[in-house]
C-alpha cells in the first residue's frame, strides 16, 4: 500500500502509530492543546494526521507541517499515556519528513542556524561573542520582542571563565560542555565539576567539546544529529560516567543507541555511551554550602517526562537545607522547546508568561531550573513582568 511519506527517509512506523488507542487521556497534559483547544494541537490529533499520511490520504506538506511545527516535543503526553505510545519517536520521525518537504530557501535557512552554527563549536562561540557585544551596547533592544525573550544573557567575561581540564580523584566523569551551555552557562559547568569532585569523581573537561545534536534531532535534521552524536561518542566514550548538566541534552544522549541503531560501525559504541550518561542532578554529591530558605522548582520537560527525573532535583536542594516549593502547574512546559520560542512565538509567549506567574506566586527568591532553554525563557519572562527572582541550576544553588 502506498503512503504519503517521502520515500527514502525515516518516517513514523505503523507499529508505533498503532500503539495509540485514541483514548484522549493525553489531551489535558498537552500544553499546546491547553492553549488552543484544538484537536489538531493535541498528541491524539497529530497521531491521527500521521495515520492519514501513512494511509496515503494526506501528504507531509501544508496542514501536516503546521500540526507538527506546533508541537513542543515536551513528551508530557508520554507520561500520561496508559498505552506507552512512543510519541517522542513519532514526532521526531515526522519532522524528518516535514523538513525535507519544506521549500529549499526555508530549509537552507533553518539548516544554517541549527546545523551550520549550533553544530560547530567555533561558530557557536563566535555567535556568542557577537551577542555579548550587542548586549553590552544594548543593541539587543532592536530585536523583535519574541527574539529578545528567546535570547540568552551572554558576557565575554562569562565565556572566558576557565574550566579545569582535570579535577579530583576517582572514577573518570567526563562533562559534556555542549553549545549554548558553553557560552551562556559556564558557571553551571563549574558547579557541576565541583559537585563531581565532592562525589568522589575525577572530573574531566574534554578539549574539543560541542553540541550533542539534540536541537538538530528535534528539528528533523537527522543527518546532522547523527554526525554530532558520532563526534560526542568519540570524545566521551572512554569515561566511566558521562555527566550532562542540561536536561534536554542528557535526554537526547540517552537515545544515541536508537539514533545510530542502523549504523554497524557505531551502534554498539552508541549504546555504551547512552548507558553511561548521567544527568548532573543524578550525581549524589554532598552540598558545597548550606541553603537557608525557599527555592521554587521548575521541572524541565526532558527531566520529568523523558527521564523520570524530579525527585533528584529536590533531593539535591533539600540536602543543603533548602525548602523546595512546587509551582502548582503540574510541570507544564515553559514554552522554550529548543528553538520553539523563536519559531512559534505566540504559543511560546503564552506558556512563558504562565510559567513566570506560577513562579512569582510561590514567593520564593530563587527558582531552580536544570535546562538552558528553560532558564532563558523563564528568566526573560520574569524580567518582562518586572520580577528579580534569580534563575539558577540546582547545582549552582548548592555550590
Amino acid at each position: 500500500m502506498s503512503t504519503g511519506w517521502m520515500p527514502g527517509l525515516p518516517a513514523p512506523t505503523r507499529d508505533d502509530l498503532n500503539t495509540c488507542v485514541q483514548c484522549g487521556l493525553c489531551l489535558p497534559s498537552c500544553p499546546t492543546f491547553r492553549i488552543t483547544g484544538l484537536e489538531t494541537s493535541s498528541p491524539r490529533g497529530r497521531i491521527a494526521a500521521m495515520r492519514a499520511v501513512q494511509a496515503g490520504e494526506a501528504t507531509v506538506t501544508g496542514d501536516f507541517t503546521r500540526f507538527t511545527d506546533e508541537c513542543l516535543a515536551c513528551r508530557a503526553c508520554e507520561a500520561a499515556c496508559p498505552s506507552s505510545v512512543p510519541y517522542g519517536r513519532l514526532i521526531e520521525a515526522a519532522r524528518v519528513q516535514t523538513e525535507a518537504a519544506r521549500p529549499a530557501p526555508e530549509r537552507l535557512m533553518r539548516r544554517a542556524g541549527i546545523a551550520g552554527i549550533m553544530g560547530h563549536r567555533r561558530m557557536v562561540r563566535l555567535a556568542g561573542a557577537g551577542l555579548a557585544v550587542a548586549q553590552a551596547l544594548r543593541l539587543d533592544r532592536l530585536l523583535p520582542r519574541h527574539l529578545r525573550l528567546a535570547t540568552p544573557r551572554v558576557t565575554l567575561r562569562g565565556m572566558r571563565m576557565a574550566l579545569p581540564a582535570t579535577s579530583g580523584e576517582g572514577p573518570t566523569a567526563m562533562l559534556l560542555t555542549g553549545c549554548v551551555m558553553d557560552i551562556a552557562f559556564r558557571p553551571v559547568h563549574r558547579a557541576t565539576i565541583d559537585a563531581l569532585v565532592r562525589a568522589g569523581y575525577r572530573a574531566v573537561v574534554p578539549g574539543a567539546g560541542g553540541c550533542c545534536g539534540a536541537l538538530a534531532a528535534h528539528a528533523g535534521e537527522l543527518d546532522s544529529a547523527r554526525a554530532l552524536a558520532r563526534a560526542r561518542i568519540a570524545e566521551l566514550e572512554s569515561a566511566d560516567v558521562i555527566v550532562v548538566d542540561s536536561a534536554g541534552c542528557s535526554a537526547h544522549m540517552r537515545t544515541y543507541g536508537h539514533l545510530l541503531a542502523d549504523d554497524p560501525a557505531w551502534a554498539t559504541r552508541a549504546q555504551a555511551v547512552a548507558a553511561a550518561v548521567r544527568d548532573a542532578v543524578e550525581i549524589d554529591a554532598p552540598p558545597g554550602r548550606p541553603v537557608d530558605g525557599r527555592v521554587a522548582v521548575h521541572d524541565a520537560c526532558h527531566h520529568l517526562h523523558a527521564q523520570g527525573i524530579g525527585a533528584e532535583v529536590r533531593r539535591t536542594l533539600r540536602a543543603a537545607g533548602a525548602t523546595c516549593v512546587d509551582l502548582g502547574d503540574g510541570g507544564r512546559c515553559c514554552g522554550a522547546g529548543g528553538i520553539y520560542n523563536v519559531l512559534e512565538p505566540e504559543i511560546a509567549e503564552d506558556l512563558g508568561a504562565q510559567k513566570a506567574h506560577a513562579i512569582i506566586a510561590t514567593g520564593a527568591p530563587v527558582v531552580a531550573v536544570a535546562n538552558p532553554g528553560c532558564a532563558i525563557q523563564i528568566r526573560n519572562h520574569l524580567r518582562a513582568l518586572g520580577s528579580d527572582i534569580d534563575v539558577r541550576h540546582p547545582l549552582e544553588i548548592v555550590d
